[in-house]
């Protein structure tokens, strides 16, 4: 393996990423859901391929993906986190400011 390779994957190891909470809209059936990511960078390609494959767990967003198409929904980010020490810190912190951000907004899970 050359050295240039080595450097490469330890980067990518090495990378940071944004936890944080987002908001999915859909302008024509005026519908939002909120989420949380360990990558808020990821997120939403991950989310935008299972609703193009019609694989979406949320039956709401799958179906107003199929219904108004992928030019009505939107993503935004609401919220990004602290970088935390410990993933279960993380995690517990993204559930509490999912549910606040739900409260909020008047948004259901995505």
């Amino acid at each position: 393996m050359t050295s240039d390779r080595k450097a490469a994957i330890a980067a990518y190891k090495e990378r940071k990423t944004v936890a944080g909470i987002f908001v999915i809209r859909c302008k024509a059936a005026a519908q939002q859901g909120v989420g949380g990511a360990a990558n808020l960078a990821r997120v939403q390609n991950r989310i935008w391929f299972t609703l193009r494959h019609g694989s979406h767990t949320c039956r709401s967003l799958q179906a107003a993906w199929t219904a108004h198409g992928p030019d009505n929904l939107s993503f935004e980010e609401c919220e990004r986190l602290e970088e935390e020490a410990t993933h279960y810190i993380r995690d517990a912190l993204l559930k509490e400011r999912m549910r606040y951000w739900r409260a909020q907004l008047g948004a259901e899970a995505v």
